[in-house]
């Protein structure tokens, strides 16, 4: 038998983060490998039109800006396995990745397995997604210039969103299950302001309305059962999210909401493993903050594989 293949970089996920990171790693005469269980891009992948990523005036396809991530990374040695990861030893030396492809070792791993917008559960969200129903309204927003929208959630998400909506929209509608919002105190003043954003309290999303896009939704309040409907353009669903660290639990620090606990070093809490994207503590998850994770934990890593950390 040949000797075990051990890469200085595994990166887990193909993401914006995950593919920057890769492409620093390969550019720096790293051995470089991608695991990625779909394809290229993660939730950017599912953007239809990103238009605050520098160098696309014309905005672009999160797909298609995947693709070229994924390219770039390659064209320097990068190499990409599609395979499910189920099983990581971050502790070892070298660290092992069992996946549904084999177990891969590596020296270093990047963490960029991203994290998932909270749903609400209801008949055809899914299917509605693009078509009224969307997630971000950083990346969505700019659809609903001049229209009708409502914002589900009562957190600093929701109200950021809000806020940001009400620059574009007509009207924002935002609807919250309690009688005040969860968001710090300095969100309050500039919404309860703002002349076209509305309260709908103690109220939840029980229908989405639709024909082939979301024309509105029905409302329950939640003290008197009484029902409501509001027409509305878009919908946009802030109610948290669901990073991807399952497989981590118990290696890694994480913080109350499940994050890898790293700071912009994207370094954790074990040498030689870092966490990029919207996997670890941050404000802002963005593709331009996880692409500035990708090129800062390779930098980390040069440090480590080098003896200086």
């Amino acid at each position: 038998m040949g000797e075990t293949r051990v890469h200085d970089m595994i990166v887990v996920g193909g993401g914006p983060g995950g593919y920057t990171a890769a492409l620093y790693a390969a550019r720096a005469g790293l051995d470089t490998l991608v695991l990625e269980k779909l394809s290229a891009g993660g939730q950017m992948a599912l953007t239809e039109e990103i238009d605050n990523y520098p160098g696309y005036e014309d905005g672009i396809d999160g797909f298609t800006l995947a693709e070229k991530m994924q390219r770039q990374a390659e064209r320097f040695g990068a190499q990409t396995a599609y395979a499910q990861v189920e099983r990581m030893e971050l502790t070892a030396a070298p660290k092992a990745l069992e996946t549904s492809e084999g177990t891969f070792y590596a020296r270093t791993v990047v963490l960029a397995t991203g994290a998932n917008p909270r749903e609400l559960g209801l008949a055809g969200e899914e299917a509605l997604v693009g078509r009224g129903v969307a997630y971000c309204a950083a990346c969505d927003g700019m659809r609903y210039k001049g229209k009708t929208v409502a914002v589900v959630g009562g957190g600093n998400s929701a109200a950021g969103d809000a806020l940001l909506l009400s620059r574009i929209a007509e009207r924002v509608v935002l609807v919250h299950r309690r009688d005040q919002l969860r968001a710090t105190k300095i969100y309050h003043e500039p919404l309860i302001q703002a002349e076209n954003v509305e309260f709908r309290w103690n109220s939840t999303v029980t229908e989405l309305l639709h024909e082939e896009k979301l024309t509105g939704i029905r409302l329950r309040d939640v003290q008197t059962g009484a029902e409501s409907v509001l027409p509305c353009d878009g919908l946009f669903i802030s109610v948290g999210r669901k990073p991807a660290t399952e497989l981590v639990k118990g290696q890694l620090e994480l913080d109350a909401g499940g994050y890898v606990t790293a700071d912009e070093t994207t370094r954790t809490n074990l040498p030689g493993v870092y966490a990029v994207g919207d996997v670890r503590t941050k404000p802002l998850r963005q593709v331009v903050t996880a692409v500035a994770d990708g090129a800062m934990a390779v930098h980390m890593a040069e440090e480590y594989l080098a003896g200086g950390a």
